[in-house]
């Protein structure tokens, strides 16, 4: 056990700042605010002939007029005591910014009809007043008011619930991150370049309060050539966009049916009847589109269910789904495959004449616990050709008359193993390589050499491979030449690339799209030829260019096995190095590393703009490094992972005096849950630990999740609960469990097919017995991740007001989700 420090003098400090604070800012005592602080605005209705209190839409009037200003972040408007027009109503604006959680009421005088707005979302003001609960963070108020008479005496005042709920109404230069933000900002997906490289589609989607958990969509299509936008409509189901191998004309999903959309007249239509369950669409060849249909499988009785076999757990397993084409003209439909289990489509020759495919077989011989037959099939005279049964195997593609798949390095028993791995260590396979098979079965491995990870790739239009590689914590994009047998890195100016297309021609136009540790997602033009690169739409720009975003700094150590252990420190806005910080410190440890994207489900940004530094570290197993640094983390299940976080946290706590050692957290998701467990059992350098979907039980796990004995397979490759105990018991946190001795949170979905919500309850359950504190949270039907705006929203805040309680001192937000109850 390593222990934590005696208690240092940091925390006193920081009781006497926030001493400090109420004496400058008043107790709970009302007070008013700063009236130059308020903004107004006239509101022009036009020659409106009947009022809004007498609109038979009052409230969707009301919401329409406060639209211009509820993303209005700048202070430009008139001052209270300067309003010289005369306007049925006026907006008011001004910040709330607060640096912890706080409660108060805000109340408007002298106003007589009033609807406000926190944060884009209206709220509930009643007999004047306003209830108001919001934490860290810079707050925008907006309120609607009518018919007033007496500027004068137009004020707010904010009376706090207590002595440190206090708020700062002053315009910030910069406004810090919200989580809001971190999710409802537009994001892109799915593109899809044109063959010649002339027009990209994609799609938009974005969120907003008053839309709540329903996604805004829509289409765009841009003209690369011209420079701007030449569709755009929206649509909330338009998927698997698929552009003609010759002309302008897209093809793409919507309703479950096919429609095809020609760019020379913008003239769109439906092509087919609803297809429910097509999946993967492209075009065969001129005439025709090829895609999976998948048919649902039969229950056995209502009663009862006999399974099948380890995947009968999938609730996919017994759908069949099989490949078929539709004529564009005729709309006939032609089945290609048939058989007992699924075929899935791969890719197509170019010349339309062939295609690709797979079949997975059930086979538990060897891990990973499953095998795969590749071949290729002739559309026009059903010839079959075998390219072998594989396992670890994860796509094939072609390259002109060429074959090149993607697996894992024991592919063609070890093929792709790195020379440099010791005979005695086992590879792990979720370290993708990139093979060329021959016609005749012989495998050609091409980058075992090569450390990045490669987890896609794609045939260009000159022969060459354009690749999507996981390199250290980012994404990257790399060129294969065949000929040269070489990889070549292009260009990218993101980080952590999450999408990319490419053109057919003999120049290849690639557009691709990600962000960046400290920049939220661009999409960027690459034309290889020139190697220029070109912005066609910056999310930064649309809707984060009024905030602060704090430079990330790289922090590395080396471990005690030589390895340099890769992190990143985030710090708060404003940061004083000389003043005192709570640290919360993430990692995963699940083979992938914590990559460098500006924001996803954990906003590692959002939680520095909330007062806290975040080290983020790459322990020993992760993929991106090289073949010798994965493999560590087949059958160690936290065994070397631990000593690198607990090593890294020691480390960075001595380089970071600014730290409070008192007040450091942890926190981690799936193996980063289990990682969470594990560290609190060997440690209590850390005050709190927060685990989301953990795995308490190795043997529960690889039995009841859906995908145990897979993942298993390469973490526990070759180890069972009968032949390796020690693995199975001896590094299962729920067995350890009387070492815990600090906080612990627990979260899970309830509907959690993964990790099952049962491994959470096993460690409440043993934590509970043995009278520590703990805190088990579920999410009603949720699965392995928290989807939803409200979900997401709620699953944010509860996991830092955790925080904030056992690391600031301040339980009032958490007390808040989660009153006790009588």
């Amino acid at each position: 056990m390593i222990k934590r420090s005696q208690m240092s003098g940091k925390n006193a400090r920081l009781h006497l700042v926030a001493a400090t604070l109420v004496a400058v800012f008043g107790s709970s005592a009302a007070f008013a605010v700063d009236k130059a602080h308020i903004r107004v605005h006239p509101v022009d209705q036009g020659n409106s002939l009947v009022t809004i209190d007498d609109s038979l839409q009052k409230d969707s009037v009301r919401d329409s007029l406060v639209q211009p200003w509820l993303n209005d972040f700048s202070d430009a408007g008139y001052r209270v005591n300067a309003v010289g027009s005369e306007a049925p109503a006026f907006v008011l604006r001004v910040p709330l910014r607060v640096d912890r959680f706080t409660q108060g009421t805000l109340e408007f005088n002298e106003l007589e009809q009033v609807t406000a707005f926190l944060n884009g979302k209206r709220v509930n003001v009643s007999g004047g007043k306003l209830d108001v609960n919001i934490q860290t963070g810079d707050h925008s108020l907006v309120v609607l008011a009518e018919d007033v008479s007496d500027w004068a005496n137009v004020d707010f005042t904010w009376s706090g619930k207590a002595e440190h709920d206090v708020v700062d109404s002053s315009w910030p230069d910069q406004w810090r991150l919200s989580q809001q933000q971190m999710f409802d900002a537009t994001t892109v997906n799915n593109l899809t370049i044109s063959s010649d490289g002339r027009f990209v589609v994609w799609g938009e989607t974005s969120y907003n309060p008053a839309s709540g958990n329903s996604a805004e969509r829509s289409l765009v299509i841009r003209d690369l050539a011209e420079g701007r936008i030449v569709f755009r409509f929206t649509d909330a189901s338009a998927s698997q966009f698929a552009w003609h191998p010759q002309e302008h004309t897209l093809a793409y999903v919507s309703g479950q049916r096919i429609h095809v959309l020609d760019l020379n007249d913008l003239s769109l239509r439906p092509i087919s009847a609803e297809l429910s369950g097509l999946s993967g669409l492209r075009w065969l060849n001129n005439e025709q589109v090829v895609f999976n249909w998948s048919k649902s499988g039969e229950k056995d009785n209502e009663l009862s269910k006999r399974y099948q076999a380890l995947e009968d757990r999938w609730s996919s397993f017994r759908n069949n789904s099989q490949v078929f084409t539709l004529h564009t003209d005729t709309k006939a439909l032609r089945q290609l495959t048939s058989a007992a289990n699924s075929i899935s489509l791969l890719d197509v020759h170019n010349a339309g004449e062939r295609i690709l495919l797979s079949q997975r077989q059930v086979d538990y011989a060897a891990p990973p616990h499953f095998l795969v037959d590749v071949f290729e099939l002739n559309v026009n005279t059903g010839e079959r050709h075998d390219f072998g049964s594989h396992r670890t195997f994860s796509g094939a593609f072609y390259v002109n008359n060429d074959v090149y798949m993607l697996a894992g390095p024991e592919f063609g028993d070890g093929a792709g193993r790195d020379p440099r791995l010791p005979d005695d260590k086992l590879s792990n396979n979720y370290d993708g390589q990139l093979y060329r098979v021959s016609r005749d079965g012989s495998i050609h491995p091409l980058s075992r050499s090569f450390d990045p990870a490669i987890g896609g790739a794609m045939a260009l239009g000159n022969g060459n491979i354009l690749l999507r590689v996981t390199e250290r914590d980012g994404t990257q994009l790399y060129r294969y030449n065949p000929q040269r047998e070489q990889f070549i890195s292009l260009s990218s100016d993101i980080e952590v690339v999450d999408q990319v297309t490419a053109s057919q021609g003999p120049l290849p136009r690639i557009v691709f799209a990600g962000s960046s540790v400290t920049a939220p997602q661009k999409v960027v033009q690459l034309d290889v030829a020139e190697g220029r690169l070109q912005t066609l739409w910056d999310s930064k720009t649309h809707y984060f260019a009024h905030n602060v975003i704090v430079p990330v700094e790289p922090w590395n150590f080396t471990n005690k096995h030589g390895d340099t252990i890769e992190g990143r420190v985030y710090y708060p806005p404003h940061f004083d190095a000389n003043s005192s910080y709570p640290a919360l410190v993430y990692y995963y440890g699940g083979t992938t590393p914590v990559q460098r994207g500006f924001t996803g489900r954990y906003p590692f940004n959002q939680w520095a703009a909330q007062g806290y530094v975040v080290y983020v570290l790459q322990p020993t197993g992760a993929i991106g490094y090289g073949q010798h640094f994965s493999a560590r983390h087949v059958n160690a299940w936290g065994e070397y992972t631990a000593e690198d976080i607990i090593q890294g946290t020691q480390e960075f706590l001595t380089a970071h005096p600014f730290v409070d050692a008192e007040r450091v957290g942890h926190l981690g998701a799936s193996y980063g849950g289990f990682m969470t467990m594990l560290l609190a059992t060997m440690t209590d350098m850390y005050a709190a630990s927060m685990s989301h979907a953990g795995i308490s039980a190795i043997t529960s796990y690889w039995g009841q999740g859906w995908w145990g004995f897979l993942y298993s397979g390469e973490a526990s490759k070759n180890s069972f609960p009968w032949n390796n105990r020690d693995l199975y018991v001896g590094q299962s946190p729920v067995y350890r469990a009387d070492k815990v001795t600090t906080p612990m949170l627990l979260i899970h979905g309830d509907a959690d097919t993964n990790v099952p919500p049962g491994e959470s309850h096993n460690m409440y359950t043993a934590l509970k017995l043995l009278g520590r504190e703990v805190e088990l949270v579920e999410y009603m039907g949720q699965d392995h991740h928290i989807m939803g705006r409200d979900a997401r929203f709620h699953w944010w805040d509860t996991y830092m007001a955790f925080f904030d309680k056992h690391l600031k001192d301040q339980p009032q937000w958490w007390n808040h989700l989660y009153p006790e109850r009588d």
